[in-house]
């Protein structure tokens, strides 16, 4: 098992957040982590990544218990996150800022580098633009091909085309595929149910910080019901 956790709690202060949440990702599998907005799908993905730190449960990367250990720590080990708010260095170039992400953890090296940079060929035409002055779509490419530059064996995505044009959400796409044949398992938070139902194996829905429904691809579209209530009314006959 790539990872899994069990009875993940996660507190903002005296807010509880994560009631207990438990998932699992296999290797080479892309597995999504859906539900309407608030319920705890982005403080999931930072407590696995150790922003947030769990306030009980385990997180079990690759047979190793992750839980409560730095995000630095955890990056070194081969767990990428790209955050929703992308998080780009925006006075530095598409190449300066995936160098300065790759570094960070030993896993860099030239061949890293170059494959992330290979990911999105668009964006590797503008390697000495800086990223302040790319769309919101580029620097969301940019974001995932600095997670790649750390050669990750699972990449924790957030909202990967949140607010994006149909074209950018393609590409996207055609990206997190990508970087699935390449040989990284990942985790996806994806409000955009089409997109996440074209490239999941495997759901988990997520209701009041607590997994509610779990089941593949074929199941989630055969439990309209489930769509309707958690993910938000009319969802299910949009896909019909």
């Amino acid at each position: 098992m790539m990872l899994a956790v069990g009875g993940l709690q996660a507190h903002y202060g005296s807010a509880h957040v994560l009631h207990g949440v438990t998932l699992e990702v296999k290797a080479g599998e892309i597995a999504c982590l859906i539900g309407r907005n608030g319920v705890g799908k982005s403080t999931t993905l930072k407590s696995i990544m150790g922003v947030v730190r769990p306030t009980g449960g385990t997180v079990t990367f690759k047979d190793e218990r992750i839980d409560g250990r730095p995000p630095h720590w955890i990056a070194e080990r081969g767990l990428a996150w790209v955050p929703e708010d992308r998080r780009v260095f925006p006075s530095l170039t598409v190449e300066e800022n995936v160098r300065v992400a790759g570094q960070a953890t030993s896993r860099y090296s030239r061949e890293s580098f170059d494959q992330a940079m290979s990911l999105f060929p668009d964006l590797a035409e503008r390697r000495k633009q800086r990223a302040g002055s790319l769309s919101g779509g580029q620097q969301q490419m940019l974001a995932m091909a600095r997670a790649v530059a750390s050669r990750p064996d699972l990449i924790l995505l957030d909202e990967p085309t949140e607010g994006l044009s149909p074209l950018m959400v393609r590409t996207i796409r055609a990206g997190i595929l990508e970087s699935r044949a390449r040989g990284a398992s990942i985790l996806l938070v994806e409000q955009n149910l089409p997109l996440a139902l074209g490239v999941g194996d495997v759901f988990f829905v997520l209701s009041r910080g607590t997994v509610v429904y779990r089941g593949t691809r074929d199941g989630l579209k055969a439990a309209p019901e489930v769509i309707n209530e958690f993910l938000g009314v009319g969802k299910a006959r949009s896909l019909a």
